[in-house]
């Protein structure tokens, strides 16, 4: 998105109109381009800062202070792992091993054929079914590494079927 088309500023901007009225708009603003487009660009930013008056700065530091926000491209498929006390004391260190070893994405980046991002994440809020791992917004509680590899295997074949 570093430039970006007619059709997808229209479309940030049609976002952002979406939310005119509201006093405080900017997280859904940013969820909204964020689920369009998979990141927030800084080119991106900057329409939001014209379209709402609210400062780059302000909006880049409330895109970079949020860990479910992203600046860069995310693979297809997203992997978070929870790296909380909980889920870290009962082996979610494990579970982020075996995706990057499946996968080939590394801990916050995006595997070289562009399938999977791995995002490790401080607590999810499910520490009782700790260690937790997301796979594209799917909570698995009590995961193990043999649990992830085979959703990941998985979402591979399904991939390669189509």
């Amino acid at each position: 998105m570093d430039k970006l088309n007619e059709g997808t500023k229209k479309k940030i901007i049609e976002i952002c109109d979406r939310f005119k009225e509201m006093k405080t708009p900017l997280v859904m603003i940013l969820s909204d381009v964020q689920r369009e487009f998979g990141y927030i660009s800084l080119e991106a930013q900057e329409i939001i800062s014209e379209q709402t008056g609210i400062s780059v700065a302000e909006i880049h530091g409330v895109v970079t202070f949020y860990s479910f926000f992203s600046l860069v491209p995310k693979g297809k498929h997203v992997v978070n792992v929870c790296l909380g006390t909980a889920c870290y004391v009962k082996g979610s260190q494990a579970i982020i091993d075996k995706v990057t070893e499946v996968t080939g994405a590394k801990v916050n980046g995006t595997s070289d054929d562009g399938l999977f991002s791995l995002d490790a994440t401080r607590c999810v809020g499910a520490c009782g079914l700790a260690p937790v791992a997301i796979i594209d917004g799917r909570v698995i509680g009590s995961c193990t590494p043999a649990m992830i590899a085979d959703e990941l295997k998985q979402i591979m074949n399904a991939e390669k079927a189509n």
